[in-house]
């Protein structure tokens, strides 16, 4: 219990990320994206399979290297329906490529890597999209007090009350009064930071509550099947406690989509 809340501490410098925003929080995705998809690709390998992270890296590098000069030239990061068809094209294709080497490479290489640029670099894309949102983008914070507020309540709740298994051929740990748990946390979080920093958002932030404990759960349980498929336990050793930087971020991976989708659909 003291190495994980040691390790929460240690996540503190995304808070400072995500104040900061623009530029900051873009190269930090860009970063973070980059050794994610190494952790996602080295489990594959455990497993015989092996995707392109050269193919992965270059992928990540044109939507964040387009997105960036989006921003200079003064242009609309959110009208990016064209270009980011175009992008899905050239890394479809570029995994395609991938496969000419016929003699040592297998088809599930190329899914394998299609996999982790559209489950890792898009959907964390996500945060760089709700940061540009306007005035709504102060909800980018819900996205991370979802996330890890869930994660926390689940944890204590299911150590403390947890006798029902969830998913126990998943996640042996979780529990479902861990998951109700983790719902009723994140609604709480999300709601105070609703009613202090951002009022005129509270029923919104409340609605997030419910779906962010729900969604960040099932990206949490998403990442604990691709490590159950590899045989691994965690993806990586970088953070103590709770092993690499997807092991600690998987459950963002879905809740950013979920926030940028309801500004888009809902607010706006």
């Amino acid at each position: 219990m003291k190495t994980r809340i040691i390790s929460g501490l240690i996540m503190l410098p995304m808070l400072a990320v995500l104040y900061f925003g623009g530029y900051v929080l873009m190269a930090a995705c860009f970063g973070l994206t980059l050794a994610a998809l190494y952790e996602f690709f080295k489990g594959f390998h455990s497993m015989g399979v092996k995707p392109s992270y050269p193919v992965a890296s270059v992928s990540v590098m044109l939507l964040y290297g387009y997105t960036l000069y989006l921003n200079l030239s003064g242009g609309n990061v959110i009208d990016l329906s064209g270009p980011f068809m175009f992008w899905v094209f050239i890394t479809l294709t570029a995994s395609l490529i991938y496969l000419f080497r016929i003699e040592k490479r297998q088809l599930q290489d190329a899914m394998a890597t299609v996999t982790g640029v559209l489950y890792i670099a898009f959907f964390a894309f996500h945060l760089v999209l709700v940061d540009q949102t306007g005035e709504p983008s102060i909800l980018i914070w819900i996205i991370i007090f979802s996330a890890f507020g869930t994660d926390v309540f689940a944890y204590f709740t299911g150590l403390a009350l947890g006798r029902h298994k969830l998913c126990p051929s998943i996640s042996p740990k979780k529990t479902v009064e861990g998951a109700v748990g983790g719902v009723i946390g994140s609604i709480i979080i999300c709601g105070a930071f609703g009613y202090f920093f951002a009022e005129e958002y509270l029923s919104h932030c409340l609605i997030l509550g419910i779906m962010g404990g729900i969604i960040s759960q099932l990206g949490d349980l998403t990442a604990s099947v691709f490590k159950r498929k590899m045989g691994i336990k965690d993806y990586g050793h970088l953070i103590p406690g709770h092993g690499g930087i997807l092991d600690r971020f998987d459950s963002v991976l879905f809740t950013a989509p979920m926030v940028y989708y309801y500004i888009i659909f809902v607010i706006q």
